[in-house]
């Protein structure tokens, strides 16, 4: 889950980062009202999920509260890169005298943490990390040891900091730390990571990206998701603990684990290449349990896309066997009834497939197609995707 910058802000102040004041606005009154709060000059800026705000004119600094209202005015529900703006964060004015960069995330590749530091911070860091990579400082962080002070002085040096700077860009990357490891995140970034004119080190700008699988232990990053802008299919899927992502094309499909649905995407998008280009409608991983309610859950999720004309029930019977599937399948068309009304093709195989198949065979349900093989169901599906167009 990425948060919006005011989110990430509250978070790095929590946790002892240094930043300014920031208040959140949702008309321009309130950025007006909140600006009179702050004082002295502040910026408005657009907050949306989404980078270039300050090319796209949603970053505008407010000499006055009535420049602030102004401001807010213009950049409420302004269009940026596809977001709509819905509110706005009025932030204290620095005074800048430097900016730097500074990210830690997850490196999966080499199963560890990897920091990037840069004394050349500001909005075009990733120009900067392609035509000059050398200007850019990337340091592997262990995970057993994280980012201590000896860490953190490889890092700023590294870097190239003037010794004068070194403590105070240490303490803040030390911070910084705590919040990856304390939120369980999967990325903290700081751009710009600024000195002012005083010499003091501010964070005035933060993305945060949480890891959602670690929701158990984090109740409160619950009150942080962004509801209002979540596909309600998603949201659905999430409220039934379904692992389901929505893409944009016209079969469905429900899988048994990760790697055999990824498996079938792939089968499908290219079955779909002889009937009309159909492609895969979702990512749907019901996991090893086929309950009659969970296939049902899942089902009910994938049939209320209105771009799916198909769906294509791919499973491989293990712990949970295929009659176990199958049973799932007929009784979740029960549940389902009239919402039930676009094709199914069922390929089974694996532990007691030869009953799941009499099972689905002998319930005779006129919306499902049994396939043999994973290539036969894509197929079908597909075929049946584009004659529903």
């Amino acid at each position: 889950m990425d948060l919006f910058e005011y989110q990430a802000r509250d978070m790095f102040e929590a946790h002892g980062v240094p930043v300014l004041a920031g208040i959140v606005a949702h008309t321009p009154e309130e950025a007006k009202a909140a600006a009179e709060k702050i004082g002295g000059v502040v910026v408005v800026k657009a907050q949306v999920k989404v980078g270039g705000r300050g090319k796209a004119g949603g970053v505008k600094v407010a000499k006055t509260a009535d420049e602030a209202f102004e401001h807010a005015s213009n950049i409420l529900g302004m269009d940026i890169k596809g977001h709509t703006v819905h509110t706005v964060m009025i932030a204290q004015g620095a005074d800048i005298a430097e900016e730097y960069y500074f990210s830690v995330l997850l490196d999966r590749a080499n199963r560890n943490y990897l920091a990037m530091c840069s004394v050349e911070g500001g909005m075009e860091i990733e120009q900067l990390a392609v035509e000059r990579p050398d200007a850019l400082a990337r340091v592997a962080v262990d995970p057993a040891v994280g980012i201590d002070s000896a860490k953190a002085a490889e890092i700023v040096d590294a870097a190239g900091f003037a010794p004068e700077l070194r403590e105070g860009v240490m303490n803040a990357i030390i911070k910084l730390w705590d919040v990856f490891t304390k939120e369980d995140a999967t990325l903290v970034e700081v751009n710009p990571l600024v000195k002012t004119g005083s010499g003091e080190i501010l964070a005035l700008d933060g993305k945060v990206s949480l890891d959602e699988n670690a929701d158990f232990r984090q109740p409160g990053h619950a009150a942080l998701e962004d509801k209002a802008a979540a596909d309600p299919l998603e949201a659905k899927a999430k409220a039934n603990d379904l692992n389901y992502v929505k893409l944009d094309g016209q079969v469905g499909i429900i899988g048994n684990g990760a790697g055999l649905v990824m498996s079938t995407l792939d089968v499908v998008a290219y079955a779909g290449e002889k009937h009309g280009n159909v492609k895969p409608a979702n990512f749907l991983d019901i996991g090893g349990g086929a309950s009659a309610s969970v296939m049902a859950a899942g089902l009910d999720v994938i049939l209320n896309d209105e771009q799916v004309k198909s769906v294509f029930v791919n499973v491989f019977g293990g712990i949970t066997a295929c009659d176990a599937v199958a049973n799932g399948i007929v009784k979740a068309l029960e549940i389902l009834g009239d919402e039930a009304n676009k094709p199914l093709v069922v390929r089974l195989d694996g532990n007691n497939v030869d009953e799941g198949r009499r099972i689905l065979a002998e319930a005779n349900h006129p919306l499902v197609t049994l396939a043999t093989t994973m290539d036969e169901g894509a197929d079908k599906a597909a075929e049946l995707a584009y004659a529903a167009r």
